[in-house]
């Protein structure tokens, strides 16, 4: 075995975007080293992820459509980027807690390939919540309509860092949520957090509501940023919690519901005035 030590780097990055998006690469590694680099590399995917949706919506306004167009397309880019799986988990996950079954029972609705009206109605709000929030940002500006795009893709990702970290177990023995469940240091995961949560600050102070034009750097901006990525780390880590308590660890639909609740919470934030 391979000196845990040494963190690779390379296997993590191709990791991260083999398993977090359908972007064309081969994930060389699969083993726990290479799980905890990839978890801890998850929020570049996001960001990654982010670019692209923000790019479509930016494109359909230089086309001269309307900010709820270009709201939807933003919406839908992530969704496009990972074949649905994070938005899928989520109509899982929902299904599971809202069955109020054991554990057990649970866990075998949430592996069901149909979804239940617990699924359905989660996603209808979850997804008109992402795009009256991404319209409402566009609105104001592109710029902010952008930013909001990025910082809430890379807080989804970071939500999967911190409930892949040390002491949070899976619920089964196999599937992605065994694979990397409690891979990543708590020091690692908080020290991505304070990252992301200070990337999205600046981002937000150069490209927010009040970045570019005449009002410069803002501390609107700096704040807004901020609280968006830890309100959306709060979210997921409440619903990690419940999720742990109901199903006895976490799962790659879990993944999921975290990803799509810390998103949409950090859009929220972002869009408010």
């Amino acid at each position: 075995m391979s000196d845990t030590s040494a963190t690779p780097w390379p296997d993590g990055v191709r990791f991260a975007f083999g398993t977090l998006t359908v972007l064309p690469v081969t994930v060389s590694r699969w083993d726990r080293e290479a799980a905890r680099a990839g978890m801890l590399c998850a929020p570049v995917a996001g960001v990654v992820v982010g670019l692209c949706a923000a790019a479509a919506g930016v494109l359909l306004l230089l086309l001269g459509a309307g900010p709820l167009l270009a709201a939807v397309a933003t919406a839908a880019i992530p969704a496009v980027l990972t074949r649905g799986l994070h938005l899928d988990g989520l109509a899982d996950t929902a299904d599971g807690l809202g069955s109020g079954k054991p554990a057990e029972d649970a866990l075998r609705i949430m592996k069901q390939s149909d979804i239940g009206p617990f699924g359905v109605i989660t996603l209808l709000f979850v997804l008109l919540a992402q795009v009256a929030a991404l319209f409402q940002a566009y609105e104001t500006s592109w710029t902010r309509g952008a930013c909001a795009a990025v910082v809430s893709a890379g807080a989804a990702r970071l939500a999967l860092t911190l409930a892949a970290r040390t002491g949070v177990p899976p619920a089964r023995p196999d599937g992605l949520g065994a694979a990397v469940a409690g891979t990543v240091p708590v020091r690692g995961a908080f020290l991505a957090a304070a990252v992301v949560t200070g990337a999205a600050a600046g981002a937000s102070a150069l490209f927010g509501a009040y970045g570019i034009g005449a009002y410069g750097i803002g501390t609107d901006g700096i704040v807004r940023g901020a609280v968006a990525v830890l309100a959306a780390c709060a979210a997921s880590e409440l619903l990690l919690r419940h999720c742990v308590s109901r199903f006895g660890g976490v799962t790659g639909d879990v993944f999921g519901g975290l990803a799509e609740t810390a998103a949409t919470t950090s859009l929220l934030v972002l869009a408010l005035n």
